[in-house]
């Protein structure tokens, strides 16, 4: 790739150059690029000057900077707001906000899905690590060394994360498990009913976590989300009464969002619940839209009794996902098709190699291939044999495969079972081959639901859970997507204009979140941007690497042709490196356009 970076300054201000002494007018400049403004308007051709973290000019701007990047030939975008992320743990003991960062975000929203680890007394530690275990997937080990709990509090969270710096911004949610257990203990963990005194006590320390600076709350209604003995989520039956007393919490404080994910099953009753909500809240909520196999129109009601809320006037929207919410099956990671096999089980803890040779032994193999898997869990063994929409991940990475990519079409053609095709495909690449298996979003085997899922006025992009599922789940990488496939690739069904999915993925998603300082590339708003070599922009499979607290393991999936990654006016990825820059910092509570001017003089 040609050289960007102008004035030799490839590090950022060289020695002995300063403002002053080149005669700068700005601290950086990217000219020539394709802007695109994240309000939804035309792609122009343009300059973008920055100054004091904030931008300072568009257009065609004379002068010079104390750095410059051509960016010719490039699209300019606002820097990405990820809405629904799990870096709860991450941010504690992390500066890299990865893998969100490598992927053109530079506002990151966690503490979703109800689950957090704020407010916590000493007791129970251990019981939110394991609800964030089972519901997230990341380990006990990972999170009981990773944490410093130098909190109690949410405002005590607050004020710990707010000395830590990042490359990315993050904002947080209150969530309504860790509330629940902290008001009611054993009761509110074993989901009784909470007494008047109970929601008083709630909705008053909801009141003080968003007047502290918590963007937002957050609950979980769905039998998905699990401790990881089994339990379910201390939330999942809290009344009505409940839900309300808190959100009032919010409406006395007058401000934050709520977030919800529910089975819907019964997706009329909830609506109207969650609707109920909102009129006595009059707070923002969002709610998460998927398509399941089990309902594969289900999502319609839904989104239809969203849309009729949002056209009543109520602040009301769903999250969606721009792909399938894909599980990744492999030796190396949580789960493969022969997790449950009792050969399997009996290697399953040797290191990689040793479970390659073990797996290459015609013998062994022979006994695999003839066992069924021995769990009583009918959720993984119908997962684990879904070979029928099971694919291989491979280079170029395609999310939106057709019918003959499945494993099942492709063990025919070679005349073999489909256990036997996923074996070999998982041993690929010395055991580091990757299945994946579109868990929702793709009961029809296209992704034109997610297309009317995402023009749909009443949605915003969300579910990337980045932070999340380390060993499951690799979707962190969804900003990347909506360039990639729905901009410039998608070949079964019809693109959509990258106009649109910038603006949902900035101004939308930073406006709904209470964060009018970002998302527009305009004077006076914050110098959050991606220089993005549009033409070039690819993602890498993913990789697993060992670098969480403990030696904890996780997927990691980067991209090429993010030239340029920049927060608050600081290059903080440089052709998809990170460049060592922590200007991200904790986002307490709503922000104004004016305090970003303030702030950046």
């Amino acid at each position: 790739m040609r050289s960007v970076f102008l004035a030799d300054v490839r590090s950022g201000i060289v020695p002995g150059k300063t403002r002053e002494n080149i005669m700068a007018t700005h601290d950086l400049i990217i000219r020539g690029g394709t802007i695109v403004d994240g309000t939804g308007a035309e792609p122009f051709e343009g300059d973008v000057a920055v100054s004091g973290g904030h931008i300072s000019a568009i257009g065609k701007v004379s002068g010079k900077g104390i750095e410059e990047i051509d960016a010719r030939g490039q699209v300019v975008t606002p820097g990405f707001v990820d809405i629904h992320t799990h870096y709860d743990g991450q941010a504690t003991w992390g500066e890299a906000i990865s893998p969100s960062s490598l992927h053109g975000c530079t506002t990151v929203i966690m503490g979703n899905c109800g689950v957090g680890f704020a407010p916590c007394r000493p007791e129970d530690h251990d019981r939110l690590i394991r609800l964030m275990e089972g519901v997230e997937d990341i380990p006990f080990p990972v999170l009981a060394e990773g944490l410093p709990w130098s909190w109690e509090s949410f405002p005590d969270y607050l004020d710990f994360l707010s000395t830590r710096q990042f490359d990315t911004d993050i904002g947080a949610q209150l969530p309504h498990a860790a509330l629940r257990v902290y008001v009611m203990g054993e009761r509110g963990a074993n989901r009784e009913e909470a007494s008047a005194e109970d929601i008083a006590a709630m909705k008053q320390l909801a009141k003080e976590a968003v007047i502290a600076g918590a963007l937002g709350f957050s609950t979980s209604r769905t039998l998905n989300h699990r401790t990881s003995d089994g339990q379910p989520t201390p939330t999942l039956t809290a009344s009505e009464t409940e839900l309300i007393g808190i959100a009032e919490g919010l409406k006395e404080a007058n401000r934050g969002v709520l977030q919800f994910v529910s089975d819907f099953n019964d997706p009329q009753k909830e609506a109207a619940m969650l609707r109920r909500i909102v009129e006595a809240s009059g707070r923002p909520l969002s709610v998460s839209l998927a398509q399941a196999d089990v309902a594969p129109e289900g999502w319609r009601a839904l989104l239809g009794a969203i849309e009729t809320a949002m056209n009543d006037g109520l602040p009301m929207r769903a999250q969606v996902a721009p792909r399938p919410v894909g599980v990744l099956l492999g030796l190396e990671l949580t789960m493969n098709p022969f997790s449950a096999h009792p050969s399997y089980a009996a290697i399953a803890k040797e290191p990689l190699a040793e479970r390659v040779v073990a797996l290459r032994d015609p013998a062994f193999r022979e006994k695999l291939l003839s066992e069924e898997p021995a769990s009583d869990n009918p959720f993984l063994k119908v997962m684990l044999r879904s070979f029928g929409k099971m694919f291989q991940l491979r280079d170029p990475v395609n999310y939106e495969p057709g019918p003959e990519s499945t494993l099942e079409h492709m063990a025919k053609e070679r005349g073999i079972s489909p256990e036997a095709m996923a074996l070999d495909l998982m041993l690929e690449r010395d055991g580091h081959g990757v299945l994946y298996l579109p868990f929702l979003n793709y009961s029809q085997g296209s992704l034109e639901p997610i297309r009317a899922m995402m023009e749909s006025r009443a949605t915003l992009p969300g579910l990337s859970d980045g932070g999340a599922h380390v060993g499951m789940i690799c979707d962190g990488s969804f900003t990347t997507t909506m360039l990639t496939h729905w901009a410039r690739d998608r070949q079964r069904g019809p693109k959509l204009p990258i106009e649109f999915l910038v603006k949902r993925q900035t101004q939308d998603t930073a406006q709904w979140m209470g964060l009018h300082d970002r998302g527009v590339i305009a004077p006076g708003y914050r110098a959050d941007l991606n220089v993005i070599d549009l033409a070039n922009l690819k993602l890498h499979l993913p990789e697993v690497q060992y670098d969480l607290p403990a030696a904890g393991r996780r997927l990691m999936q980067r991209a090429s042709g993010y030239t340029a990654t920049i927060l608050k006016g600081e290059i903080t990825h440089r052709d998809g490196d990170p460049t060592g820059a922590r200007p991200g910092r904790m986002v307490r509570g709503a922000q104004s356009l004016q305090t970003a001017a303030i702030a950046a003089e």
